[in-house]
């Protein structure tokens, strides 16, 4: 049962004594806001695999940033943006898998944080708040951390986005373009890695999977066109986390696992609803949309 109203929520953000709910609320949506832009990315390509993989990959880093009692959201930027570059190394050779090299990558550093983490003091206390989030301990410094690279993300994606959007929607003709496609998948898994370390500390390592995902995909439902996808899933990523918070706050939940909730409801809502809305149209897309003679066509989307 809901004991706070939501304009006494409002209120409670507003209380300079609760100061620790407008940091977990504005690290929240700004997580969202980065994980719905690089989630389209993510969602189009049938990169699942990859953000489970970095979320696993950061470990490491945060396990030695507490064990130092040094930044956290800088330890696991160092940790999966390594891990991201040798994936991408890997990746390009073609005697294995790019799904084996991220699975053998990612089990790797998670078993890696899993022994530094193990030689620190207050082992299970740090291993919950890595695992299940802590938005209770984010500090102001995180906040302009978060900011900042969520700002850089957002740029990177505007400054390269047909770039990437070619090899999103077709690797080899971009290829044959003459684009640099190894250099732009390591951008994308660098600012995957961005999107990862910032949601770590809002919902934790296990969850953060939704919130680069779920967003994304629900924007998909509503659009075939990538920018407005885009703003989309950025837009429904922020509402959810507000949303979730003020859930979890009102009626005692764990935050993360509360905001992981509601974005599944609106997914499963959009999903009832959208054949009745029409949403899904076919378009020509930025590359051609007609299907090659010896490929099956493709769901269309446009950038």
């Amino acid at each position: 049962m809901i004991e706070i109203s939501f304009l006494d929520f409002l209120r409670d953000l507003a209380n300079p004594h609760l100061d620790f709910l407008a940091r977990a609320v504005g690290i929240s949506v700004l997580a969202a806001i980065v994980c719905g832009v690089v989630g389209c990315y993510v969602v189009l390509r049938g990169m699942a695999f990859i953000g489970d993989a970095v979320s696993h990959a950061v470990f490491p880093g945060l396990a030695i940033a507490f064990a130092l009692q040094a930044s956290v959201l800088v330890g696991g930027a160092v940790a999966g943006a390594v891990v991201a570059l040798l994936i991408a190394a890997f990746s390009q050779r073609r005697h294995v898998r790019a799904d084996s090299i991220i699975g053998i990558f990612f089990a790797a550093a998670f078993a890696l944080g899993m022994v530094i983490i193990s030689r620190t003091d207050g082992y299970s206390a740090s291993l919950t708040s890595f695992l299940f989030g802590s938005l209770t301990g984010v500090s102001r410094s995180d906040i302009i951390v978060a900011a900042s690279v969520c700002t850089l993300v957002i740029a990177v994606v505007v400054a390269f986005g047909p770039q990437l959007n070619a090899t999103c929607l077709d690797r080899e003709t971009a290829r044959a373009m003459g684009l640099p496609v190894v250099v732009l998948d390591i951008m994308l898994y660098l600012c995957v890695t961005a999107a990862v370390v910032i949601s770590v500390s809002t919902i934790g390592n296990i969850l953060v999977l939704a919130l680069l995902i779920t967003p994304a995909a629900t924007a998909r439902l509503l659009t075939t066109h990538l920018a407005t996808m885009m703003w989309l899933s950025a837009l429904i990523g922020a509402l959810s986390s507000f949303l979730g918070i003020y859930l979890a706050w009102a009626i005692d939940l764990p935050a993360g696992a509360t905001i992981v909730l509601t974005l599944t409801v609106i997914f499963l809502s959009v999903w009832a609803i959208h054949p009745l809305l029409g949403a899904r149209k076919h378009a020509g897309a930025s590359l051609s949309d007609a299907p090659r003679p010896d490929t099956p066509r493709k769901e269309s989307i446009t950038s």
